[in-house]
């Protein structure tokens, strides 16, 4: 599953855009502790979920979210009640969606969910490049592109990524970004790329939890985007805000979106190499 940036750094581009241009900045520690516990008690809220005898998605937390699911729409909302909070000098945007793929399986989801060196194709056009990187644990780097109004940006990141299997049928990943780096000139002669934690201040961590489940004849996808930018004053805020919800959500949208295009590309060519090795056999078998 791709790691989702381009919302959060839309939020802060159109911010930047809006009221003048955005310096440099750099990461306080304050806003780095602050990251580090909310993310700590992000990750406690999932483990409860594993725990617990309560649901382990979302949707089931009301009765009519996995109809809708179903029925194709992708549902989003704030993490933890508050989509974006302010915290010492930076900001925490969190947000959830989920999807329903039909016709598919937990393996047909998961094998592009660990696509690192596909999610360029499979993610157009917000991410420019992606690999796998090598090592006994899951790691991949992505470079992203963001445009809104006069305002580009692009960010070279590493994540790594941590599997659980909760059930046969249930399953969920986490990942962490490592470094991000703002990419500073692209595609000019003089690009180059920023020390970590210093620049405009996009986006200076991010944390994804994405769950699993395989049930009503498909599987049913749901990611939390968790990130750190710099923070925005206080005077303008409120004016921002909308954009912060408009922003998120329909990143989101868009990843879930093409998450299940690209699963059901997958599921329909494997359906077709199965339906073309039977009639081979009826063939064999009838001559």
């Amino acid at each position: 599953m791709k790691i989702l940036s381009s919302g959060v750094t839309a939020i802060v581009l159109a911010a930047g855009s809006g009221f003048g241009p955005l310096h440099a900045a750099e990461l306080q520690p304050a806003a780095s502790a602050a990251w580090e516990a909310y993310v700590a008690r992000a990750d406690r809220q999932m483990l409860a979920r594993v725990t617990s005898t309560g649901p382990f998605l979302w949707i089931d937390e009301a009765p009519d979210r996995s109809q809708r699911v179903q029925e194709g729409l992708i549902l989003v909302a704030p993490g933890m009640g508050s989509g974006t909070r302010a915290v010492p000098s930076g900001l925490v945007h969190h947000w959830l969606a989920a999807a329903f793929i039909p016709r598919a399986n937990l393996t047909d989801v998961l094998r592009i969910a660990h696509d690192y060196a596909n999610y360029k194709r499979f993610y157009v056009p917000g991410v420019i490049e992606s690999r796998l990187l090598p090592g006994e644990e899951p790691s991949f780097s992505m470079r992203t592109l963001h445009r809104v109004l006069f305002i580009t940006a692009v960010l070279d990141s590493q994540f790594a990524t941590r599997d659980f299997q909760v059930a046969p049928t249930r399953w969920y990943i986490v990942a962490d970004s490592t470094r991000v780096q703002e990419v500073e000139n692209y595609g000019r002669p003089d690009e180059h790329i920023l020390p970590p934690d210093r620049g405009r201040g996009f986006i200076w961590r991010l944390h994804t939890i994405t769950r699993y489940e395989e049930r009503d004849r498909g599987v049913y996808v749901e990611m939390e985007a968790i990130a750190l930018s710099r923070d925005i004053p206080a005077a303008v805020r409120w004016l921002i805000n909308p954009a912060v919800a408009r922003f998120s959500q329909d990143e989101l949208i868009t990843s879930l979106r093409q998450t299940r295009d690209a699963v059901i590309t997958a599921v329909k060519a494997r359906q077709s190499l199965t339906w073309a090795a039977a009639e081979v056999t009826v063939g064999a078998e009838g001559r």
